[in-house]
């Protein structure tokens, strides 16, 4: 037999559920304006009908309705776009860092300019016609040794700042390196406490949503993909899990694991001499090294046979620069630009051709310079540091006079320019080492290959990052608070919640009818 009261109780599991709303839809708003953020729901369903189903229950035409419950409280995601905003942010982490790293280089080579090396270059062969003209002339053939000086300095300034900066990115490195262990121990951490909590029934969306962000910035260092594993027990359906989260290195059939519920790996890398952190010497990459040294092995490794990606726990394990997918991560673009295997690396390059052009410019040139004779007869002699054959060391001897400069081409002549000519003409003339180009010719297509390669690196950051806010935007419309729906959501539910309290009211009134009116007839 049902009860008296049982319209009481149902209205009242009404109350209790559009309360629940309300608080939920007043959470929502609370964090409309917090950073990752999503909005929850409360599921709600209707209470088991009466009578139950059974030999011994009173017999009804149907089921009566005994109300509603919250079945859990649930936050709004997509994973499907979670996916597609960490995939276009690895691309965008990526050109990011590549187009700063091509800025500063950039800036440091500083060209077209009145100060960089081409128009030291062109002041040198200007100095020289000078000495052409009047190869007697002291004060002439002193200005030619000054922007001979100036254009070696130039050298050595341009070497030295790109080497800084290329230690600035051994540096960002290690920064990064360390951000991305910190990444992966916070989300162990965030795993661990709801692995504690989801198997007593409950549903931890908001440590959900940090453990998002945390991934997504894991994202823009380094392309990882992630796998749920039920927390067990009593675990709500709407859970979500601990998340295990691998990277897969290019051609490897299995990706390894570097989170796995609240153990972590760490990772590190190395050159020759051991972590790169931007000290000299400036080695490049050798190894990323994945190592699971401080975690407790035997409570990992059972756990994760039940994974459905076959994942693999790497231990102490290295992988070379080929193991990298291709454009994506902040991590390997810094390795690019600081430099990688067999000298490859948008810094390593640029000091390489420079060294080149130095190697020849000064080869040839001392060359001419010694089969010539100076003022004083004096022949033989460099005119450059035989050993300054990098742009680093390049240097004008430092006891060369202007009378030694070699202008003549016969010993006694010394009104004879013939050599000097020959030296100037080799300004125009194509260099075998310099695969065939002129000194400013070669130094002019380095200028112009950075130059692609910015443009390049913008255009892809400028798409990446147009794409991104694309799937952001898909991202926020369907995660993110509208205040406008939290408002309509207010009013409904507060509607209901007072239908709900009349409901009780119109029973209680029955009940009063049947408590204190009935069996008083004429009263």
């Amino acid at each position: 037999m049902r009860s008296t009261f049982m319209g009481l109780e149902i209205n009242k599991s009404g109350l209790f559920l559009q309360q629940s709303a309300l608080y939920t839809t007043g959470h929502n708003i609370a964090n409309a304006n917090t950073l990752g953020y999503s909005r929850q729901r409360v599921n709600m369903q209707a209470l088991p009908g009466y009578p139950s189903p059974g030999l011994n229950s009173p017999k009804m035409p149907g089921h009566l309705g005994t109300g509603a419950e919250a079945h859990s409280v649930q936050r709004v995601r997509d994973e499907f776009i979670d996916r597609q905003y960490r995939q276009e942010t690895n691309k965008l982490g990526y050109w990011e860092e590549q187009t700063k790293a091509i800025e500063q280089m950039e800036d440091i080579l500083s060209e077209p300019s009145e100060f960089g090396i081409n128009k030291s270059f062109d002041n040198f062969w200007q100095a020289m016609e000078d000495v052409v003209a009047n190869s007697k002339d002291t004060a002439a053939r002193q200005v030619l040794i000054a922007k001979a000086r100036a254009l070696a300095e130039s050298f050595n300034y341009t070497d030295k700042q790109l080497k800084t900066v290329q230690s600035n990115l051994g540096a960002q490195i290690e920064a990064d390196t360390n951000t991305v262990n910190s990444l992966l121990r916070q989300i162990a951490e965030i795993n661990r406490q709801i692995m504690a909590v989801e198997p007593n029934g409950y549903v931890t969306n908001d440590l959900y949503d940090a453990r998002d962000v945390l991934v997504d910035k894991l994202n823009e260092y380094l392309p990882v993909q992630v796998e749920r594993v039920p927390s067990g027990g009593n675990a709500s359906p709407v859970s979500e899990g601990s998340l295990t989260i691998t990277y897969r290195p290019v051609g490897s059939a299995e990706p390894i694991i570097l989170v796995h519920g609240k153990e972590f790996a760490e990772i590190s890398i190395n050159n020759a001499s051991g972590k790169i952190n931007g000290t000299e010497p400036l080695e490049p990459f050798t190894e990323m090294l994945v190592d699971w040294k401080g975690s407790a092995l035997a409570d990992i490794v059972p756990p994760i046979d039940k994974l459905n990606s076959g994942a693999v726990l790497a231990i102490n394990e290295s992988y070379d620069y080929s193991t990298f997918e291709p454009g994506k991560g902040k991590l390997l673009s810094n390795i690019n630009s600081y430099g990688h295997s067999n000298g490859q690396g948008l810094y390593p390059e640029m000091l390489d051709k420079l060294d080149q052009l130095v190697e020849t410019f000064v080869t040839t040139f001392n060359a001419l310079h010694q089969s010539g004779y100076g003022l004083n007869d004096s022949t033989g002699q460099d005119f450059f540091e035989a050993g300054g054959l990098t742009a680093a060391t390049i240097k004008v001897r430092d006891d060369i006079l202007p009378e030694d400069i070699a202008a003549s081409s016969e010993l006694g002549e010394q009104g004879n320019n013939k050599n000097i000519l020959d030296m100037a003409k080799s300004q125009t003339e194509v260099q075998v080492g310099l695969n065939g180009a002129t000194y400013q010719g070669f130094f002019k297509s380095m200028i112009g290959d950075l130059g692609v390669r910015g443009e390049e690196a913008i255009r892809s950051e400028y798409n990446s990052g147009t794409l991104r806010l694309s799937v952001e935007n898909k991202r926020a419309a369907m995660s993110s608070v509208s205040l406008d729906e939290e408002m309509t959501n207010m009013i409904m539910f507060q509607q209901a919640y007072n239908a709900n309290a009349r409901m009780i009211t119109v029973v209680d009134e029955t009940l009063d009818r049947i408590i204190n009116g009935m069996g008083r007839v004429g009263l």
